[in-house]
């Protein structure tokens, strides 16, 4: 077991089951990256909850999965918000971080103040993205916007697509300690019934918004028993155990689960991470002919491009781009 000195509190995403209720877990903190994944851009506020909540939410989900490159969040809606996008890259070796990088897409004129930010998603889909690299068919599950929030989403979308139980408890925010500048704090907690086959899984609907499965659905008995407790555990979760700067996450574990045969693994270290590069941006533009590319050049004769998800801004020579370019790159700018 994992020692507490071990543990940081900040930027971290700590693995843990509940071998008596056969459920495993997760618990994020994800400050630091947060502050780096905003500080990126000039959000509105609410599109700055959005993106908080995503990010969380997909620290902890790519913690749970065994990857050799990337998962992807997506949200689209046809709201105001109208895209919410996130990858976390798994780390490429031991003892390596794990990274995050998160965008969105709004349309400021439809922005409507005192709206809770999930309301201005609309209708849509919320997407789970997973690509383990060349050599892979990358993988896709989707579930229409649901519930009140992008848990409820994320939720709704293991239960349907994985049938697999699962519940999000989060808090997210700026604070201000005492001495110190305004700042992200995020925290979470993840429950996850432990994957097995299921006899509801070839049930066509489902007791959730509509007709989606839900946790009732998928388990009884004991299972059903077990699960209803440690949500029950979880629902007494407060928002300074989640995001407090004095709760390390196996103190809050003892706290809410200390019946339920606890066990704690080592934890993930997260951060701040971009993957774009003047290499990628001209592998992208490689399916255009020459015209097409003469249509992106400015009258400075570049060619522009901006990472949306870190801002970092790239100018390309013409030549050098497309399908039938006609000079080698010598060095791009950045």
């Amino acid at each position: 077991m994992t020692t507490l000195s071990q543990i940081a509190w900040d930027d971290t995403v700590l693995p843990f089951q509940l071998d008596k209720a056969d459920i495993r877990g997760r618990v994020a903190r994800l400050d630091g990256v947060l502050e780096n994944v905003l500080k990126q851009h000039n959000y509105p506020a609410a599109i700055e909850a959005l993106v908080a909540e995503a990010a969380l939410l997909t620290a902890m989900i790519g913690q749970t999965i065994s990857l050799r490159w990337k998962l992807s969040l997506q949200i689209r809606g046809d709201g105001p918000a109208r895209i919410i996008a996130t990858d976390y890259y798994g780390p490429t070796a031991e003892g390596e971080p794990a990274r995050i990088r998160a965008w969105a897409s709004y349309d400021a004129d439809r922005l409507v103040e005192g709206v809770r930010p999930f309301d201005l998603i609309g209708k849509g889909y919320f997407a789970v993205l997973i690509d383990q690299g060349e050599g892979t068919v990358p993988y896709q599950g989707l579930t229409p916007i649901a519930g009140d929030s992008l848990s409820d989403c994320a939720e709704a979308y293991f239960a349907q697509s994985e049938q697999l139980p699962t519940r999000f408890a989060l808090s997210y925010g700026r604070s201000t300690m005492a001495g110190r500048s305004e700042r992200w704090r995020a925290g979470g907690v993840m429950l996850q019934h432990m994957p097995k086959a299921s006899p509801f899984v070839a049930l066509e609907g489902g007791s959730g918004e509509g007709g989606l499965l839900s946790a009732s659905d998928l388990l009884d008995g004991d299972e059903g028993e077990n699960w209803t407790r440690a949500n029950l555990l979880l629902d007494t979760v407060e928002e300074l155990e989640l995001i407090g700067p004095t709760v390390q996450p196996t103190d809050l574990l003892v706290r809410l689960f200390h019946d339920e045969g606890t066990r704690v693994y080592d934890p993930q270290r997260v951060e701040f991470g971009c993957t774009c590069s003047a290499q990628k941006v001209r592998q992208s533009l490689s399916i255009y002919s020459a015209k097409d590319i003469r249509y992106m050049t400015t009258p400075e004769g570049t060619v522009t491009a901006d990472c949306q998800f870190c801002g970092a801004h790239y100018v390309l020579d013409p030549e050098t781009l497309g399908f039938e370019a006609t000079r080698r790159p010598e060095g791009d700018d950045a």
